[in-house]
Order: structure tokens, then sequence, then C-alpha cells
């Protein structure tokens, strides 16, 4: 009798780290795909999809160490003189926690800004949570690299 029920909860210790896999796994595919959408949002300006991506705390540490709460972040992407005609993520990687996915990985942007073209290579860690069913980033920080 012992036997069995020492089988029964291995077999369920089994089947929750599955189900615990596989929600990993959906937390993932859900983050990298709004990492695809605040770029699309940041290439056509739409404040509003930007705004509905981060958490209310969002900070931001730009590359030249600049600090950005959500509000002053929303004003740099959505600015007038802020014209990016290309944003590319590569290499992206999500590594999922309870209720935390980060990610990291290479962008590629090209643009205008104050009429001066420009072309930026970087690397990107944000950190996405979870707050009532959905995906909010809570931070970003990016880091200029060579071309």
């Amino acid at each position: 009798m012992k036997m069995v029920t020492i089988c029964v909860l291995l077999a369920g210790m089994f089947l929750v780290g599955q189900a615990q896999q596989n929600t990993r796994e959906t937390d993932k595919v859900r983050v990298l795909a709004l990492e695809t959408a605040w770029n699309e949002a940041e290439k056509n300006k739409d404040g509003r999809a930007i705004d509905a991506l981060l958490a209310p705390s969002f900070a931001y540490t730009d590359s030249d160490g600049s600090f950005m709460n959500k509000s002053q972040f929303l004003a740099s992407v959505t600015a007038l003189s802020y014209h990016p005609g290309q944003i590319t993520n590569e290499g992206m990687r999500a590594d999922p926690y309870d209720h935390v996915v980060v990610v990291t990985g290479s962008y590629r942007e090209q643009g205008a800004e104050s009429g001066k073209s420009y072309s930026r290579r970087g690397r990107f860690t944000d950190t996405w949570v979870q707050e009532n069913g959905g995906w909010l980033c809570a931070a970003s920080q990016e880091t200029l690299i060579g071309h």
C-alpha cells in the first residue's frame, strides 16, 4: 500500500511539474509577442498601445544612462521630433519565473530624430510581470553596441 501511495504522489508531482512547464512556455510565447507588439506600436507612435503594455511603475534606463518613468518614456516615444522607421529585435531569449518573464536580446533601429537620421544597435533587458491575468513591462534597460 505504501508503494502505491508513493507512486501516486510521484505521478502527481510529475503532472504538476508538466503543467507548470507548459504554463511557463505559454508565458514565454505571450511575452515575446508583446515585445514585437511594442516595437510596432513605437514605430507607429501609438502611445495608447505602448501605455497598455507598461506597468504603472514602469522604470526605463536609456542607453545614455538617463532614467525615465512611464509618463516620461511615453512622451519620448510620441515626441514630434522622433520618427523611427524600423525597430527590429534579434536573438531574444525569454526566461520565465513565477509571474515574471525576463527578456534579453538585441535590437536594430533606424529613423530620424530632430531632423537627423540615425541607426542604432543595442542590447536590452525587459522585465515583464503578470498582473490580473495579463503581462506588463515593469522595467526596461538598453545599452548601445557597435554596428
